[in-house]
């Protein structure tokens, strides 16, 4: 999800903390495509992989992609998908670029490292198979995770409190006035995704279209989290609820447009960033595998993968 810079985010905070994120969510049944047949086929392409960072998988080696600045893996999910599928290389575009914003769909992105082109310029009336991960930078995710860590920090300076605390210092500067600020874009993100899909439709009209949600990035309870991700333990809590409301939302418009939604983020309870290094898909801000800093692993690319695969085959 989030955009900053190659690695689709990172920002020096107060007391030196640097973090990364990208936008997040929750669960959501799926809905079928109206075109799709009834016997179920599977789509094996010519499959287009659209999406920000959370589908490219910044710093997962290997980085071989064009542009550089895109930091596109080829063992991210759309890669592992379409291997298991057994497409050809030349039935197989993966276009999904770090810090993508649905509005990077229909117009060129910028990276800093090259330019991507307008991510449904590789859709054509041949295309079988769309997964598209998309509308955690739209929110400014990476940003509030961002805020919301400095808060935390000197929240815990300045109180010297124990994570038993519930306050929520940072969610109170996003509902100040009693307004949701987060809320309002999500809401705004969702008309931008209906008009996407619907150009999806135009563009790629026998495709089978699948919104791939953001898999868990925080723990139920912000307990947990300690410095991995010094957030007070009552913004964890926030964070989680916006990540659920972001993925809620685009479950409803995939299945309103007539696409399908694949929920990652519940096989992905208990692998969040707060996790054990050896079980997370989430890396906090000192990675411990190759990622970029609160994205997924290779492991958590992995996890995205078989929910796609587990999704487009039933």
């Amino acid at each position: 999800m989030g955009p900053l810079a190659r690695t689709g985010m990172g920002v020096a905070l107060a007391c030196g903390v640097l973090v990364t994120a990208v936008s997040i969510g929750q669960s959501s049944d799926s809905g079928d495509k109206s075109n799709q047949s009834n016997n179920k086929e599977i789509s094996k392409g010519p499959y287009v992989a659209l999406g920000d960072s959370y589908t490219s998988g910044p710093k997962i080696p290997p980085q071989t992609a064009t542009p550089a600045g895109c930091d596109r893996s080829g063992r991210n999910y759309p890669a592992l998908v379409a291997k298991e599928l057994g497409l050809k290389a030349a039935d197989f575009r993966d276009v999904s670029c770090s810090g993508a914003t649905i509005s990077d769909l229909t117009t060129p992105q910028s990276t800093g490292n090259g330019t991507n082109p307008a991510q449904l310029s590789a859709l054509t009336t041949d295309t079988r198979l769309v997964t598209l991960g998309i509308g955690g930078n739209d929110i400014g995710f990476s940003s509030m995770i961002t805020k919301c860590v400095g808060t935390g920090t000197l929240f815990k300076l300045a109180e010297r409190v124990t994570d038993i605390t519930d306050k929520a210092p940072c969610e109170e500067k996003y509902t100040s006035g009693g307004t949701d600020k987060v809320a309002q874009k999500i809401s705004t993100a969702g008309d931008r995704l209906t008009r996407a899909l619907n150009e999806i439709q135009r563009r790629a009209p026998e495709a089978r279209v699948y919104v791939v949600g953001y898999p868990s990035i925080l723990p139920a309870k912000g307990t947990r989290c300690g410095r991995g991700l010094p957030i007070a333990p009552g913004d964890v809590t926030f964070l989680r609820e916006k990540q659920q409301e972001l993925n809620t939302m685009l479950g409803e418009r995939a299945r309103a447009a007539g696409a399908t939604y694949v929920d990652t983020f519940t096989p992905s309870a208990g692998h969040d960033a707060c996790s054990p290094a050896a079980t997370r898909w989430i890396e906090p801000l000192k990675p411990s595998s190759p990622a970029a800093m609160v994205h997924p692993n290779e492991r958590g690319e992995q996890g995205m993968a078989a929910a796609v695969l587990s999704t487009v085959k039933n």
